[in-house]
């Protein structure tokens, strides 16, 4: 622990040169995640205004023919997924990789991501080779599906597009489900759980999410639960947002409207512990369940969804359940809201 002035608990100076390093690969994610779209942004207007205007204008049309990329299996770069500052970034929580079953590559899957957390760190796991995800599972392609606004920030999108996510739409889960051997990874609970993102803490929205439960029957996808343990301690919400408080119904509010929350959180920073956007060094292991195997239905009925939607929340509860004291969670208990 490093010693405290005016209540700020500052970081040892003598830190190995490799933990500095695995702290700006933390950094830099949460830069890029919360200011790397606004960053873009005005740099590209910025030269609008100069010599180099040409450059904005370039990109404005390249997004344009691009447009759909994210719908349609983005552009993964192996050699972006297997980069060592992603093996910093793994080191510097660490994040592991559970696996409780064998996934057929003759099959596809859709995986739920709980909780949401912040940002979805342990999500690395999916779409970076850190921990050996094609090993694990040798065969399943994994692609991890967010918001359709994040491919609209320039620049952003191409980086997140070449680590493997795309966008959350009905037509990007048809269009990566067509091909056997391949894996949507979604946040289920959204940016609406990011809210209640708390350390100590496991809600889980859950109860009326049910579209993802139709993609899967629709379009023969087997479910699987996985629960990444650490997710909710690498950041605390700086102001109370607790239900039915003010702040609250604004985030709600404006995230109905957008289709994100503002969220104003801290973490550590990169010389000291006390504030910052850098998250904490948490262990993150996320354990993947067994697959929920279904019988693909074109078109399911509402009791199909409940059925489904009842056995997913079950596996859910049993998958946190089981591995909760393993790894330091004993005490907590997984809540399902909304």
């Amino acid at each position: 622990m490093g010693r405290k002035i005016a209540g700020v608990e500052l970081a040892p100076l003598n830190v190995p040169l490799h933990r500095r390093i695995q702290t700006l690969c933390a950094f830099t994610t949460s830069y890029l995640f919360f200011f790397g779209g606004l960053t873009s942004i005005l740099f590209l207007l910025f030269l609008l205004h100069t010599k180099y205007y040409w450059i904005t204008l370039l990109y404005v049309t390249w997004f344009w023919f691009d447009r759909d990329t994210s719908s349609r299996g983005g552009r993964p770069s192996q050699w972006l997924r297997n980069s060592a500052a992603y093996r910093y970034l793994r080191d510097y929580f660490p994040i592991s990789l559970v696996k409780t079953a064998d996934l057929d590559p003759k099959e596809n899957y859709l995986i739920g991501y709980h909780p949401h957390g912040i940002m979805g760190f342990g999500t690395s796991n999916f779409v970076t080779e850190a921990t050996g995800f094609s090993k694990e599972f040798p065969g399943i392609k994994s692609y991890v599906l967010t918001l359709k606004l994040l491919h609209y920030l320039p620049f952003y999108r191409e980086y997140i597009s070449a680590i493997g996510y795309c966008d959350v739409s009905k037509d990007s889960i048809d269009y990566i489900l067509r091909t056997k051997g391949n894996a949507v990874v979604i946040l289920i609970g959204g940016a609406k759980e990011s809210l209640d993102a708390n350390p100590s803490t496991s809600s889980i929205v859950l109860k009326n999410r049910k579209g993802f439960v139709k993609m899967a029957l629709k379009n023969g996808a087997h479910l699987v639960p996985s629960y990444t343990f650490g997710e909710n301690e690498l950041f605390r919400q700086a102001f109370d947002n607790k239900p039915g408080s003010r702040l609250r119904r604004f985030q709600r509010f404006f995230q109905s409207r957008v289709g994100y929350a503002p969220i104003c959180v801290t973490g550590r920073g990169f010389f000291q512990y006390s504030f910052g956007i850098v998250p904490h060094r948490v262990p993150l292991i996320t354990v993947v369940g067994k697959p929920i195997h279904l019988t693909k239905t074109p078109s399911p009925s509402q009791e199909d969804i409940d059925k489904l939607h009842d056995r997913y929340m079950v596996a859910l509860k049993d998958l946190f359940d089981e591995h909760k004291t393993k790894y330091g969670y004993g005490e907590q208990t997984i809540e399902f809201i909304e």
